[in-house]
């Protein structure tokens, strides 16, 4: 499949995984080894992954673009055909592939995956665009939201959210972060191997790493395929875990012998972190109504010696902590479900899946969980609330409604050493992308009263 003849490998699995999106909601990160075809090689693995994410990141921006290109209507082309457009454009305008390779093979995937007399539309539109690279058409449609949406390839209705929040500089910057590739967090398993090794293996190994400025486990990287390939995630000699979730853990700041219950536990990140901070002595349990999902929870357990630790509950949390028996923690981490608008750098798909119903529709089960979890607080204990989402909506003003609802809680200050950065007025836990450069996330911590 290599010849002048016929596409490239990579081109054409690409095609295939984006029909899965579009037609599937399939996430991006399901584009995975397993998922690809066993013939790639591992460069057009990643090739793959870089059209695939890349395509989905921009497509608002590309289509806008093709439509003004294409003699016709983009949104009556057959997906095929516009799928193959927007990855001739993204190559073109994005990832500066040379003119003769993105028009050729995209020519040539049109003609083996769509027909032959495709070929002509994509090389006039492909030779078009890349004729007004360097003075392409912007948006102007008497609307500065929308304007920015499509400019930045972000739905309307979020740009309509955060420009009256932040200015319009931090907008634009917050619209830009989403469309980078992400770094990835690495957390140091010190149990297994030092920082100090750990940063030496990489130079070794030619990966290029940074500390993180706001916890000393944490290291940053670009790229994960030689950490993978050297089986340090197998060995448990760290973990992929953004620094806004371990945040959330330093707020909770569980200690050796505590009672912790981990409410929205799976895949089970937040939950190995807080079982390190604990040095593997007391008790852990992690529910999740997922049970598949938890199971990679306990795998995880057993891999590094917590099994005694680390006890999984599939239950939805609602009914779980419903009776008078139910455990009493020292500390409780509410990991809630969210719209996860603080994650769009590494969900290139999430921003096209989410709307603003379903923000409405978290709301509600946001305070259930909440009240529920408050029930497995012991008088005197910490409950946690933590999510991955930038909007009041589910962040402080979730809190404000709880406190409302459960006299008997308080915000408290963090006392546990987090950076002034990411700290608010409040006592709140804020990140932000555009102003600290990793995932936004919220996290307040509420203490119980002694006297309950």
């Amino acid at each position: 499949m290599t010849s002048s003849e016929s596409p490239s490998p990579s081109r054409y699995e690409a095609l295939r995984q984006l029909e899965r999106i579009e037609r599937d909601e399939a996430f991006v990160g399901l584009v995975d080894d397993e998922a690809l075809d066993d013939s790639l090689d591992p460069r057009d693995r990643r090739l793959v992954r870089e059209y695939v994410a890349g395509v989905t990141r921009w497509r608002r921006w590309l289509d806008f673009l093709l439509a003004e290109f294409y003699h016709g209507e983009l949104n009556q082309m057959e997906l095929r055909l516009r799928l193959i457009l927007r990855i001739g454009a993204y190559e073109l305008l994005l990832m500066r592939t040379p003119t003769h390779a993105a028009v050729h093979e995209n020519v040539e995937l049109a003609k083996e995956a769509v027909r032959p007399g495709a070929a002509g539309l994509v090389n006039g539109v492909l030779r078009s665009i890349d004729r007004q690279r360097d003075e392409l058409p912007a948006p102007d449609m008497g609307d500065p939201a929308e304007d920015l949406a499509i400019r930045y390839s972000h739905p309307t209705w979020m740009v309509r959210r955060w420009l009256p929040r932040y200015s319009q500089e931090a907008t634009e910057e917050l619209l830009h972060w989403n469309n980078r590739r992400p770094f990835y967090g690495l957390r140091i398993n010190p149990q297994v191997m030092s920082m100090e090794q750990v940063q030496k293996e990489l130079d070794e190994l030619d990966v290029a790493w940074s500390a993180s400025p706001f916890l000393d486990d944490f290291l940053r990287v670009r790229h994960l395929q030689p950490i993978l390939a050297e089986g340090w995630l197998d060995e448990g000699r760290c973990s992929v875990q953004d620094e806004s979730a371990g945040l959330v853990v330093r707020m909770l700041d569980p200690q050796p012998g505590d009672t912790v219950v981990d409410t929205c536990a799976a895949p089970g990140g937040k939950t190995l972190y807080m079982a390190a901070r604990m040095s593997g002595n007391g008790r852990i349990i992690a529910v999740d109504r997922h049970e598949e999902r938890l199971r990679l929870v306990a795998d995880e357990a057993r891999k590094r010696g917590w099994q005694d630790l680390i006890q999984t509950e599939g239950a939805d949390l609602r009914e779980w902590a419903e009776p008078s028996d139910a455990p009493q923690a020292d500390r409780v981490l509410v990991d809630a479900p969210c719209s996860g608008l603080g994650v769009l750098a590494k969900r290139a798909d999430l921003r096209w899946q989410r709307s603003p119903s379903d923000i409405d529709d978290l709301i509600t089960l946001q305070d259930e969980l909440l009240d529920a979890a408050a029930q497995l607080v012991r008088p005197g204990g910490v409950l946690v609330y933590g999510t991955c989402t930038l909007e009041p909506e589910e962040n402080e003003e979730r809190v404000a409604a709880f406190l409302d609802r459960q006299e008997d809680f308080q915000v408290e200050q963090p006392t546990n050493g987090l950076p002034e950065s990411v700290v608010d007025e409040t006592g709140f836990l804020r990140t932000l992308p555009q102003e600290h450069g990793i995932d936004g996330a919220f996290g307040a911590r509420l203490r119980r009263n002694e006297s309950q």
